[in-house]
């Protein structure tokens, strides 16, 4: 257990920072043998969000013993259809990816933030090396033997290592002197979960509309959550619509896929952008999450990269206490950036241009994208490759992605 004295809390890392990123990042450390503090005000409401998590987040969750509180709650992803639904002159053709055909049952799963959150903090209750503080860090000061977060209930957190797991305005990140890169979007996503009459069949729809996805993925039983980009008026709109008008307007844009639709209570309005850190560590402190890198809710990549993120420091964090090295050596933290850069930036880029591509409206451009998804649905071994390198970066991928412990 992390070491009190007082108001004075020693350990060796501290995570800043309680979404699922930042639960992870303190549930591998803590299983990695680290004795570990992890820092945040529990939410006084739940998350109504859900998040897709992909194969190797659910082998992660698996090895950290976090899986069989989720797996009740989680609906398996086995096929995803990309349907055009403009009114363009040139428009793409539809194409389907099943998991089946690379060799996976399901492509990830979707759940509820809340039950995500709920099987981590659970987990976190159950380990020894884990400590949980229900407080706000006030300040983070990087020193050279080490690093200080002061809460605001006036005890002080001392550790070698910091994760910083807290979010697009991050206190861990503003202390160690990393700036960031970014831009907003003309859009805003909607949010919600929803029932309907039919089944899904475990089937992600994504419909390419003029101002973004319309996307359905499935949830356990005739349930399904909804991210609906669109311009952020019309997403105001839509939010302050009676749930039965919403219900109505979700059914006719859906097209009755899923029958008739009742939304369930619970709606969320975000806006669309980008934010990369300039570097994902320094001065002992290593950036997961949102601190590190913002992207629009489009391929589920965003929590799959932090939950990469987090199964990357705590590998190579074990691996340096093994080592006798100091867990927040330059070295470690060098080594970190490095092996984060190519898939953060890689998957930024790529969520930026189907983004881009979708709210063009020039003709080669719209071009170029429907024979693109032509040639995916006519050529299997070019489908194949591309579901593969969604599911899982091409270069490192860490040894919890693979189901492997620490």
């Amino acid at each position: 257990m992390a070491r009190q004295t007082g108001a004075q809390i020693s350990a060796e890392a501290v995570v800043v920072g309680a979404g699922p990123a930042g639960l992870t990042a303190a549930i591998a450390l803590a299983v990695g043998g680290i004795e570990t503090v992890l820092v945040a005000k529990r939410p006084e409401w739940p998350d109504t969000r859900t998040s897709a998590l992909l194969a190797g987040s659910v082998a992660a969750l698996e090895v950290l013993g976090a899986w069989d509180a989720c797996r009740a709650h989680a609906a398996p992803l086995r096929v995803i259809r990309l349907l055009d639904d403009t009114r363009r002159l040139l428009r793409a053709p539809e194409v389907s990816f099943a998991a089946s055909e690379i060799g996976f049952d399901a492509f990830g799963h979707n759940i509820e933030n809340r039950h995500l959150n709920a099987a981590l903090e659970g987990r976190t209750a159950q380990l020894a090396h884990l400590t949980r503080i229900d407080a706000a860090a006030k300040t983070v000061t990087p020193g050279e033997d080490g690093i200080a977060v002061d809460l605001e209930d006036g005890r002080t957190i001392t550790a070698q290592l910091a994760i910083g797991a807290d979010g697009r305005k991050s206190l861990c990140r503003a202390a160690a002197g990393i700036a960031t890169d970014g831009f907003g979007y003309p859009q805003a996503a909607l949010t919600l979960n929803f029932s309907h009459a039919r089944p899904h069949r475990d089937v992600s729809t994504e419909f390419h509309t003029e101002t973004g996805p319309f996307t359905l993925v499935p949830l356990p039983g005739n349930r399904s959550s909804l991210v609906c980009v669109v311009e952020p008026a019309e997403a105001e709109r839509l939010a302050a619509l009676s749930d039965g008008a919403l219900s109505e307007t979700i059914e006719r844009r859906a097209h009755s896929i899923l029958g008739k639709v009742a939304v369930e209570p619970g709606r969320g309005v975000f806006p669309l952008a980008v934010e990369t850190a300039e570097r994902f560590a320094s001065r002992r402190i290593a950036l997961v999450g949102e601190a590190g890198h913002v992207l629009p809710p489009i391929g589920a990549q965003g929590l799959n990269l932090g939950l990469r993120d987090a199964a990357t420091i705590a590998e190579l964090a074990v691996a340096a206490r093994r080592d006798g090295v100091d867990i927040s050596a330059a070295r470690v933290l060098a080594g970190y950036d490095g092996l984060r850069r190519p898939d953060i930036v890689s998957r930024t880029a790529a969520v930026d241009v189907l983004n881009r591509v979708l709210l063009s409206e020039f003709l080669p451009a719209l071009g170029m994208r429907g024979v693109g998804l032509y040639f995916l649905n006519r050529m299997a071994p070019l489908r194949w490759a591309i579901m593969r390198a969604g599911m899982a970066p091409p270069g490192f991928e860490p040894r919890l992605m693979r189901g492997e412990a620490l």
